[in-house]
């Protein structure tokens, strides 16, 4: 990489300076390191382009490898959903990789580390080591067991590993120092026993590794230079080093564990434990709910992963966490989709217009371009009829001097089609107006060339012939929470900030090109926002998930 091209972010000066001091560049590996243990979500987004960008831009591979020390939350489902987000998103590993690859390796370390005294088995309860342990401004104390000979410690880790003993009974413990400044350098622990099913591993193993003893072994097995964490493994650091250092070989790399911020999105939640009980509650539909911050609810309410990436290149890397406002994530939905989406007519709040001079029976089909930012423009047919759908809140009976849409006795086009203008009203016995009685200029059709076609009227609106017109859901949303951060308060749930409306279930009616529009789609409805095709779609029946919509109505008034 040139940092002549551009500014460097302080990650990859972390590179930059290990290059400068002798790191030859082909033995720069990244690794991305998810748990199976439930979807990715926007910010494992965020970790995702860091890695997969660097070894674009320092041609390094990167290895996708999971995290799958403890099976009672693990399954193959959450690995499935995990490779398709990161394909989705544009980037391939190199290498794929699990940390149970590495169990008899890590179990052997773990006997070694015994034989040289440096680890023991404690028989205490979880309980009596949390007290043992000390807190931050007092020391701990010895376990009983710290002193166990080496041939017992061997013995029972053994039985351990066979199975012999409950879980909860033993554990495996580092033995560092119990007064270390450091609480996780106080004899952490190893492996413990869990008699649990692993979705690769099977019943192979009664004993697990943790996540501090897989996690640095594994990027050393792998040959991985750098192990880039979020800021919660900053502490962690000095523990990853001294479990290295127990192994390391130095005609290798050394992996080097360094920490960036979380970026945390408003209006959502990213823990994976409130996400699951979001889901297990029954407060989404599932892990792919559009209104979650998860990338496959994200995918699924039709935000593309061009956007997530430039969002993440937004925002970009650093040493301090802050609250990003979901505004930019729409931003760049916008800016991308404004580019691919093609624009199509549909009518969400209806209200029949009928043209009483168009003759009864007569049908057109107009020509309409798909998408102005096209490099080379493209169009479609759209039928137009007597009787047409629009807006409900394109028209006002009586309207203001700067409503510049339809109204009794004004002129507006419809798009691609005539000029209209409002006669009269039918209304039923409540007075809501069912029917709009307009006429319309015959020799003002759109692109003629006819001195009526380039009459200047000051509103366009979109329509939708109702003999012509497909009927189908759409699905309007909301932020699922009220609170800008749900999450930011530790003495209130985060629950109590759902919003109660954060979907409308609404029936729409489209223009009939969008008949046969497949899953994940995207489509600007013209003057209304971006829509996506949903998976409940059927032929029978079309659904549509409101992506966002053409401009930010969630702009904060200020800034704090």
């Amino acid at each position: 990489m040139s940092t002549e091209e551009k500014s460097l972010n302080f990650i990859e000066q972390i590179i930059e300076e290990d290059l400068k001091n002798g790191l030859p560049q082909d033995k720069l590996r990244f690794r991305f390191p998810p748990e199976p243990n439930g979807y990715l979500h926007v910010g494992h987004a965020s970790a995702i382009c860091l890695n997969f960008g660097l070894g674009i831009d320092y041609k390094a591979p990167v290895n996708l490898r999971f995290d799958d020390t403890n099976p009672s939350k693990e399954e193959q489902e959450f690995v499935d959903a995990i490779k398709r987000d990161v394909e989705w998103l544009g980037y391939q590993w190199d290498k794929e990789c699990y940390a149970s690859d590495y169990f008899q390796q890590l179990y052997d370390w773990a006997v070694e580390l015994i034989k040289k005294d440096k680890a023991y088995v404690d028989s205490q309860t979880s309980e009596e080591m949390a007290i043992q342990k000390g807190t931050p401004t007092t020391s701990g104390t010895d376990s009983p067991y710290r002193n166990r000979s080496i041939e017992e410690n061997l013995d029972l880790f053994e039985r351990m590993k066979q199975g012999e003993f409950e879980k909860g009974t033993h554990v495996l413990r580092a033995k560092i120092s119990m007064n270390a400044n450091n609480m996780l350098m106080r004899d952490p622990i190893i492996y413990r026993i869990m008699h649990a099913h692993h979705h690769r591993t099977g019943n192979d193993w009664c004993i697990y590794p943790m996540y501090d003893w897989a996690h640095g072994e594994s990027d050393y097995l792998e040959q991985v230079s750098h192990s880039f964490c979020t800021l919660e493994f900053l502490p962690h650091r000095e523990l990853y080093d001294w479990f290295l250092n127990q192994i390391y070989d130095a005609s290798k790399v050394r992996p080097k564990q360094r920490e960036f911020a979380r970026r945390n999105l408003s209006h959502t939640v990213v823990s994976k434990r409130k996400l699951l009980q979001l889901v297990t509650e029954g407060h989404v539909t599932g892990w792919d709910d559009p209104r979650m911050s998860t990338i496959s609810g994200m995918r699924r309410r039709g935000i593309t992963a061009t956007a997530i990436r430039n969002f993440a290149k937004t925002i970009g890397i650093a040493k301090r966490e802050n609250l990003i406002d979901v505004s930019l994530l729409d931003f760049c939905v916008r800016e991308d989709l404004n580019k691919v989406a093609p624009r199509v007519m549909a009518v969400l709040d209806p209200v029949k217009l009928v043209i009483t001079n168009y003759p009864e029976g007569k049908e057109e089909w107009l020509e309409a371009e798909n998408n102005p930012e096209e490099e080379v423009m493209t169009y479609r047919k759209v039928p137009f009829s007597k009787e047409l759908y629009i807006e409900r809140e394109d028209f006002q009976e009586e309207a203001h001097k700067k409503f510049f849409r339809l109204s009794l006795g004004t002129e507006v086009r419809l798009k691609n089609a005539y000029i209209i203008k409002g006669e009269s009203v039918v209304k039923d016995a409540d007075g809501n107006i069912t029917e709009i009685h307009c006429t319309y200029d015959v020799d003002s059709k759109s692109g003629s060339g006819s001195e009526a076609s380039k009459r200047k009227v000051k509103g366009t609106i979109h329509w939708v012939s109702i003999p012509h017109a497909i009927q189908a859901e759409i699905r309007v949303y909301d932020r699922l929470f009220t609170h800008e951060n749900p999450d930011g308060n530790k003495e209130v749930d985060f629950k109590e900030y759902i919003n109660p409306n954060s979907l409308e279930v609404i029936t729409g009616y489209l223009e009939p090109s969008l008949e046969t529009a497949k899953e994940l789609e995207h489509f600007q409805f013209q003057r209304l926002g971006y829509f996506c095709v949903d998976k409940d779609s059927s032929t029978e029946k079309l659904v549509f998930n409101k992506t966002v919509g053409l401009r930010d109505t969630w702009a904060k008034v200020s800034v704090q």
